[in-house]
């Protein structure tokens, strides 16, 4: 079987047949650790905050968070829970989304279709390989100041375990699936769009007009990107009630996605689906500069495309 080619940098560059790269999982683990070490999990905290206490003003929620240690509340479950997350999708969904996007644009797809196709692919291999159970223990490490005992995340991990089996800490595990495909998706596709609408208003339509692009024209199509794909934070809004450990009387024991969507629209009507909108918008143009315009830069600086 021949080997499978990778995506090119540059979306409008002509198609070449390259071996899979494999540096592309180091380059992806890399660049997500630092994103996620760096304005990440602040953003994640905020956002999970605010969704799993859908109540709360975002001053509250800023209050609520600094009581439980300072700034270093602010990077609540980064050690281990988020770099091991980070790490590991970081690495699946730069490798897997540059395969998929190479396929696509192969098969004649536009920068802006393959750029959704390869987020598509990228973000739910990363949900079902490697998030379902960091999403979950992170959402855990977030919301567990609400019970009554302050127990470990370990304790809860096991304790859950020990009644739900694998299911039970993966829970939410298909929530994430949708939020990471459309997530990922909407990134790459509407970066790429944005991108090379950038490139034809600054340098015209020239074949070559896309060597002229600066870092800073990709980065502002990467900012765009981020902030737009934040569409769906319905969705994520669903995946905290999943995996939160917020006790309310009523509350459904074992989540559905209908479940919990359920839940929180007879609690907090339509608006309790936008809960933490702001701070993911942050998170998401974060993210998108780190993984599609610094990941598009070092694939072709170390020739990992």
């Amino acid at each position: 079987m021949a080997p499978i080619d990778s995506a090119p940098v540059d979306p409008n560059a002509p198609l070449k047949k390259k071996p899979i790269s494999y540096a592309n999982l180091a380059l992806g683990a890399t660049l997500n650790l630092f994103e996620v070490s760096t304005l990440g999990q602040p953003f994640e905290v905020i956002k999970t905050q605010l969704a799993a206490n859908r109540g709360q003003s975002m001053v509250k929620a800023l209050s609520s968070i600094y009581s439980r240690g300072g700034l270093l509340g602010f990077y609540q479950g980064l050690i281990p829970w988020a770099w091991i997350e980070a790490s590991t999708k970081g690495a699946v969904l730069l490798f897997t989304a540059s395969e998929f996007e190479y396929r696509a644009r192969a098969a004649g797809a536009s920068p802006f279709l393959g750029g959704i196709i390869g987020g598509m692919g990228g973000g739910i291999a990363q949900a079902y390989t490697t998030m379902g159970f960091c999403t979950f223990m992170k959402t855990v490490e977030v919301t567990r100041h609400k019970s009554a005992t302050k127990e470990s995340t370990f304790k809860i991990a096991a304790d859950i375990y020990r009644r739900e089996g694998i299911a039970g800490i993966n829970k939410g595990v298909n929530a994430v699936a949708v939020r990471q495909c459309t997530n990922w998706a909407s990134r790459f596709g509407i970066t790429r769009f944005a991108q090379d609408a950038i490139i034809k208003a600054r340098y015209g339509d020239a074949p070559d007009a896309a060597k002229h692009a600066t870092v800073l024209d990709k980065a502002l199509a990467s900012v765009i990107g981020g902030a737009l794909s934040c569409w769906n934070q319905p969705i994520e809004v669903i995946r905290v009630e999943m995996q939160s450990q917020v006790k309310a009387e009523g509350r459904p024991e074992k989540m559905s996605i209908g479940k919990a969507a359920g839940w929180i629209y007879q609690n907090n009507g339509i608006k309790g689906f936008y809960r933490g909108a702001l701070p993911r918008i942050g998170l998401g143009m974060w993210q998108t500069l780190c993984m599609v315009a610094l990941g598009d830069h070092f694939r072709a600086l170390f020739k990992t495309n």
